[in-house]
């Protein structure tokens, strides 16, 4: 039984408790209702069998069952031959979200890549198929099942998509191209974005159309085109069901999304088309990103073009974020496809900017990671002035009366940028960086309660040496850097600084962000695994960031070598699931196995699962939360109850569940919650006061203690987050909380 059940048959139970007047609630600090609990066992031994300051890693496994002609098949092996001659897989989490019940949904990635017998780029045009979904759960033991949603394949476009193709709407539409030949690979879930909803339901933005282009009907063989789709999907994690929303107005491939204060969807940038980025009704935008951004309505289901000034040439999977103040951050990080670029004007990649929800507007801020700031030397149209779809005479006033404005400050900026041995490390790693982290730290008060303050790591990737985006490096780096944002109001401010390097240099690294407060990075590879697919080793060995020291250290080792598509999600009892490993055929011909050379395996993808469990999690002593309210909002004081007394507990982290995609969640967020008071058993906290820092949506409540091997957090317990304004997400209320005499929310039902 999942943990959503239990608690559900518990809060129905103690309903009932309550009706008959057995149980009462807790309206005062008093711990009266504490000794039932009993005392703390001292005789425990703190640490488990088998601890390990590296943490542990568990041992692999897989979907059991492969459906072939209609039969399912248990089997050890990850594909088998149907009667046709093709290989029937398992799927692979390419992308994995944490469901509000606990629940793993995950999709596939690159279906049908190992039906390719010659070259990707010729044959999967045709070989390719729509991704399969699934659902994981664990139960007692960790024993794994699995459930098929419906759609499994998410039901896009069932009657093909109006590809875009070079001919398309003309008379000689289809003449060089097959992109109606059929339906089953015009609505693929790969390559979209994933990002959870305020009622806990996850939707899918953008996505796969594949065909030939050029190619002919019935041939086998082309040049394959990889296009971006304007669905988005949602799936219901209640009734385990695949729905269409409304679709966007530009089709996008490796989009990415963030979800805003008011609940509201930001999506920009991706593709239209990935290989032959042509569009004869649209030249303008030829050879490069989709530039317009758009926002979703949740409640109406409906997307909204923004206006000229919300556009912006972005790299694929751009790490976006959002700000105390509502801004969002677009941190110089995404998918560039190095070393070869994907647009001609790559180099505006490089420039740190923020995007205003209420101006539409972006500003330029600085050249990422080094001193130089745009927008304080009247710079900070820049990007927008040199964007050709919404240049125009005020745009250029805009930016000429800004640098008017500010000519003493330009010079200033001029020569107080040093040659020092720092500045020269960050010069040579500035800029763009591609295929790299962009995490956002845990949030923290300051003295009077207020968050202002932002800190987002980024660390190893590929960089473009300062000044190059296109082409842009090959091999990735080890350096680690944090940028440090300030907001007040509308004004930010934006500084950089190096930390630790990672231990050795890694290239599409997972980063999870964990309830002690630390970052973890799993799996990628030693190369670009894009520009020459096949050829990269992998990296297996797991790292921790603390922020506290600015370092990193080598964790335990993982089982499974997993570099391009892998994935890595928090779970609820503050372990991490790691999975994926989705390649390219290797040098984009047909699958040639080379990890007997000690490079990563390429004989396909990877089913498998593995879970990793840190060190605290190997401790018998960890903090356990006995009660707290089942949903909050912005503002509210809030009690919860915890086994033993609280004396050493100094910290709560209120963690969004992670809904993710190509190494990149752009709502992966913790809050370090204001503590007001601690007694007894019991500790009072305080929710921000700002929805741009708790978007509505499923979150996960840990505290913790620090102990000589470092913090040690509880598992989790679920908190929705509820926006009052948004009664189209609002979830279902039960009855599990009452109101104190001095305005503190409290659970009257025990967490199981």
């Amino acid at each position: 039984m999942s943990r959503f059940h239990k608690r559900f048959s518990a809060i129905t139970g103690s309903l009932l408790l309550v009706a008959a007047g057995s149980i009462h609630a807790d309206l005062d600090d008093s711990d009266s209702d504490d000794a039932e609990d009993g005392a703390s066992q001292t005789t425990t031994p703190v640490f488990q069998p088998g601890y390990s300051e590296q943490g542990r890693f568990g041992s692999p496994f897989a979907e059991p069952t492969i459906v072939v002609d209609g039969e399912t098949v248990t089997t050890d092996e990850k594909c088998v031959e149907n009667a046709e001659g093709d290989l029937e897989c398992k799927p692979a989490a390419g992308t994995m979200a944490l469901l509000k019940d606990g629940r793993i949904l995950y999709l596939n990635a690159l279906e049908g890549t190992e039906n390719v017998e010659t070259s990707i780029v010729g044959e999967f045009g045709q070989v390719s198929i729509n991704d399969q979904s699934r659902v994981l759960a664990l139960g007692a033991d960790d024993t794994p099942t699995w459930r098929k949603p419906d759609p499994l394949r998410a039901g896009a476009n069932p009657d093909g998509n109006d590809s875009e193709t070079l001919l398309n709407d003309t008379l000689l539409d289809g003449a060089i191209d097959n992109a109606d030949e059929s339906a089953h690979n015009d609505g693929a879930l790969f390559c979209s974005d994933v990002i959870g909803l305020a009622n806990g339901n996850v939707l899918a933005v953008g996505g796969t159309d594949y065909y030939s282009e050029p190619g002919i009907d019935g041939m086998p063989l082309g040049v394959a085109e990889l296009e971006g789709i304007k669905n988005s999907r949602i799936f219901d994690e209640a009734s385990n069901t695949w729905t269409q929303s409304g679709d966007m107005n530009f089709g996008r491939w490796y989009p990415s999304l963030v979800t805003m204060g008011n609940g509201n969807v930001f999506v920009a940038s991706g593709v239209t088309k990935l290989l032959k980025p042509v569009y004869p009704e649209d030249p303008v935008n030829s050879g490069r990103n989709v530039v317009q951004t758009e926002t979703y309505n949740p409640c109406a289901g409906t997307w909204h073009q923004n206006p000229s000034t919300a556009d912006r040439s972005l790299p694929l999977y751009p790490r976006m974020h959002l700000l105390p103040n509502g801004h969002v951050l677009y941190n110089a990080g995404g998918q560039a496809f190095n070393p070869f670029g994907q647009g001609y004007d790559q180099a505006l990649w490089n420039i740190v900017a923020s995007y205003n929800p209420d101006t539409q507007r972006w500003n330029d801020i600085g050249y990422a990671g080094l001193p130089l700031r745009l927008d304080e030397n009247g710079l900070g149209q820049l990007s927008s002035t040199l964007n050709i779809t919404n240049g125009s005479l005020e745009q250029a006033a805009e930016l000429l009366g800004g640098v008017v404005r500010s000519p003493a400050e330009l010079r200033e900026t001029s020569v107080t940028v040093t040659a020092s041995e720092e500045s020269l490390k960050m010069a040579i790693a500035g800029g763009m960086r591609g295929s790299t982290s962009s995490t956002m730290l845990p949030l923290k008060p300051d003295a009077n309660g207020d968050y202002t303050d932002v800190e987002l790591l980024t660390a190893g990737g590929v960089p473009s040496y300062g000044l190059l985006t296109n082409p842009g490096g090959y091999v990735p780096i080890a350096q680690s850097r944090v940028d440090t944002i300030r907001t007040n109001g509308d004004q930010i401010d934006y500084e950089s600084r190096l930390t630790g390097p990672l231990n050795q240099p890694r290239w599409y690294g997972t980063n999870v962000l964990m309830p002690d407060g630390s970052v973890m990075v799993f799996s990628g590879g030693t190369r670009d695994g894009v520009a020459a697919p096949g050829l990269e080793g992998p990296i297996r060995t797991a790292e921790r960031f603390d922020p506290a020291t600015g370092t990193w250290t080598e964790m335990a080792m993982a089982t499974q070598a997993r570099t391009y598509h892998n994935t890595a999600v928090l779970m609820e009892d503050g372990r991490v699931m790691i999975a994926g490993h989705s390649p390219i055929n290797t040098a984009y011909l047909s699958f040639v196995d080379l990890q007997d050379f000690g490079l990563a395996p390429y004989d396909g993808r990877d089913p498998s699962f593995e879970i990793y469990t840190p060190p605290y999690a190997l401790r018998n002593d960890r903090p356990v939360i006995k009660r707290a309210p089942g949903s909050l909002t912005i503002g509210d004081r809030f009690r919860i109850k915890l086994e033993d007394n609280a004396e050493e507990i100094d910290q709560a982290l209120l963690i969004r569940r992670t809904v993710m995609t190509h190494l990149i969640d752009g709502d992966q967020r913790a809050i370090e919650l204001v503590v007001e008071k601690t007694k007894g058993r019991k500790m009072t906290l305080r929710m921000p006061d700002n929805h741009n820092l708790v978007p509505a949506g499923e979150y996960m409540l840990f505290v913790s203690k620090d102990t000589p091997e470092g913090r040690v957090p509880s598992v989790s317990a679920p908190i929705t987050v509820v926006n009052e304004g948004l009664e189209c997400m609002a979830p279902t209320q039960v009855a599990d909380s009452t109101m104190t005499v001095d305005g503190v929310i409290e659970s009257t039902i025990d967490l199981l």
